[in-house]
């Protein structure tokens, strides 16, 4: 019986999600990798309201990238069953934009997370993402 799912085609992707979209700054390549219908978790004010397809997204990303352009994010392992990949991830940057709500610090940060994302077709349907933005603030002095 063959495998439904090729799960280092799906790591691959994700990888290449951190890579082009976060590493090197492409927002158009946010459009080649989420789904239109696609929902990302976990990075919205609001729970309830999770951030939809790239459109969605693209705000959050512009906003992250204006405090940090020069982020670098790590994939440090990745697990892929069925549909899914879970990826552990380690962060850098030096916040160097007011777009977080107050004056660029100049600080660096280093912080981890974790995503699970769930493809179909090539592209990311549904992202669950927990990254550690509360040691992010602490290193910002913002907490």
């Amino acid at each position: 019986m063959s495998q439904p799912y090729n799960l280092e085609e799906n790591k691959a992707l994700i990888r290449r999600w951190f890579e082009e979209v976060w590493n090197k700054g492409r927002a158009d390549a946010i459009p080649e990798m989420l789904a239109e219908d696609g929902i990302v978790h976990g990075l919205s004010d609001d729970v309830n309201a999770p951030l939809e397809g790239p459109g969605g997204f693209l705000p959050f990303h512009s906003q992250f990238r204006e405090a940090f352009p020069n982020i670098e994010v790590v994939v440090e392992d990745q697990i892929a069953e069925g549909d899914r990949v879970a990826s552990r991830c380690s962060v850098r940057g030096k916040h160097e934009g007011d777009t977080l709500g107050f004056a660029a610090t100049g600080s660096s940060v280093e912080f981890t997370g974790v995503a699970i994302t769930r493809i179909k077709d090539g592209r990311v349907v549904e992202a669950w993402n927990n990254f550690d933005f509360m040691r992010m603030y602490k290193q910002l002095g913002a907490i």
